[in-house]
């Protein structure tokens, strides 16, 4: 046994019929794995219930490569980021957080709602480890490496729709545990609502290039808008709701080298009823967010994915309006990114004029739509 593989995943190890069977299920027939090895994936994953991403090599007996992908969840009390939730809310967080959300993925009922060119990883094995721990084996995608355009973010809006109208059946919402926008409302809890006095008073309004690029006019309208935020999460509950992907920005809809006119959803998250065009916000600043693409090309983008949505979800069962679907889209990107995406908790010595260029492209972007389309 390869120490390495012990070392990343203990007793997820599967055993030798486990192994086999993975190893068969990865290459579409009977096989026997013989060597294998293991290797970290780096990853910038803020979400709490990610633990490591691990892809595993081997060969078989007749000598042929194989590769599967490990993902480690972890109950977010051990997550590295939990002081960032206010203690007064950090009991309810650490009981309430699904940090096991991912596996829906894999429900009969989620995969019969993905339209045809959208599908999930292949599952693998599931291991339940010490600590509430679980390791998912699954399918590892060969990911093409060309850059997105403007037809690959409107064939990715176009499969989102779809889904959504799928997803907005009256009886599968009313089995959600939790009332519509939960899960939006427990990430403004959690995540945004600490950051809102960085408004007010933080060093990075006094960095020069921010202070050069109207940092001040910025921080202004960020507490106007902020001011909204209440407001903006109970309009988004009276919005025709559906149940979303729930972090799909590009990165987490992979585009397999033998199929690119198809997505693959990853990291499957925010499972509740949430007003429809809620999938847009992540898709539309997702590879900013990663210093990938320029925000100038958000005006751009923005109202294209709204049409493209609209076109999907007319394909669906539970077609919504334009006005909906945009209402959904704007004030959920304004609750998930308007007010932390300023690098308020990075250090200022690691602060390049074009990470700040993007970043604060970004929220005035976000900011000045917000202030222009919700009450």
């Amino acid at each position: 046994m390869n120490a390495l593989i012990e070392d990343l995943l203990g007793v997820a190890t599967p055993s030798d019929g486990e192994r086999d069977t993975i190893v068969s299920a990865a290459l579409g027939h009977p096989a026997t794995a013989t060597g294998w090895a293991a290797e970290r994936v780096p990853y910038q994953s803020g979400s709490p219930a990610t633990a490591g991403l691990i892809r595993v090599r081997g060969i078989t007996k007749t000598c042929e490569p194989w590769s599967v992908f490990v993902k480690i969840l972890q109950h977010p009390r051990h997550w590295r980021g939990l002081g960032r939730v206010p203690a007064e809310l950090r009991a309810d967080f650490l009981t309430r957080f699904p940090w096991r959300a991912e596996l829906h993925a894999w429900d009969a009922d989620f995969q019969h709602r993905l339209p045809i060119g959208l599908r999930v990883p292949r599952l693998y094995h599931l291991a339940e480890l010490p600590d509430d721990h679980l390791a998912i084996w699954m399918e590892d995608i060969d990911c093409s490496d060309h850059p997105w355009t403007t037809e690959s973010f409107e064939l990715a809006a176009r499969l989102l729709g779809r889904f959504a109208s799928n997803s907005q059946d009256p009886v599968l919402l009313a089995a959600s545990p939790v009332p519509a926008g939960h899960a939006l409302r427990m990430f403004y809890a959690g995540e945004v609502a600490p950051a809102l006095r960085w408004l007010h008073s933080h060093d990075l309004w006094r960095h020069p290039k921010v202070i050069a690029d109207g940092g001040e006019q910025l921080r202004v309208d960020l507490i106007t808008l902020s001011e909204r935020a209440p407001a903006i999460l109970d309009g988004l509950d009276q919005r025709p709701q559906s149940l979303p992907h729930g972090d799909a920005s590009p990165q987490n809809l992979l585009v397999p080298v033998d199929a690119p006119n198809t997505r693959v959803a990853i990291d499957i998250a925010f499972q509740c009823p949430l007003a429809v065009g809620f999938d847009l916000a992540q898709l539309l600043v997702g590879l900013v967010h990663a210093g990938q693409m320029h925000p100038r090309e958000l005006p751009r983008l923005q109202p294209l994915l709204t049409r493209a949505y609209a076109d999907g979800m007319s394909q669906g069962t539970h077609p919504a309006t334009p006005e909906d679907i945009d209402g959904g889209f704007i004030g959920s990107l304004v609750i998930r990114s308007a007010f932390t995406s300023l690098p308020f908790r990075e250090p200022s010595t690691t602060l390049t004029d074009t990470h700040l260029d993007q970043r604060m492209g970004l929220t005035r972007f976000i900011t000045d739509l917000g202030l222009q389309r919700t009450p």
